[in-house]
């Protein structure tokens, strides 16, 4: 099996070669500032976010005193009765 061919951009040990360097040279600039533009964009929209949910101080819901209590049922048992057998008393 022949060997894969290696990247005339990657030296031996697979750092970036001076080619490689010269030909990201000129997208350098272009990249970093849409990274900072991009990045600039998701922490205004978590900062409008936060300041939006921060100003509902939720008055119109209305919260119950306590709990729901499920309905009293005297004829029910918590004990299972196994198929067959009766209830022990």
């Amino acid at each position: 099996m022949p060997p894969i061919p290696r990247s005339s951009y990657y030296d031996k040990h697979y750092r970036q070669s001076p080619a490689l360097i010269r030909a990201r040279q000129p997208y350098l600039v272009k990249n970093a500032l849409t990274g900072m533009a991009i990045f600039g964009f998701v922490i205004s929209v978590y900062a409008f976010t936060i300041k939006a949910v921060a100003q509902d101080d939720f008055e119109d819901v209305a919260i119950p005193d306590a709990p729901a209590q499920p309905p009293h049922t005297p004829n029910a048992s918590p004990v299972r009765v196994a198929a067959g057998a009766s209830p022990a008393k």
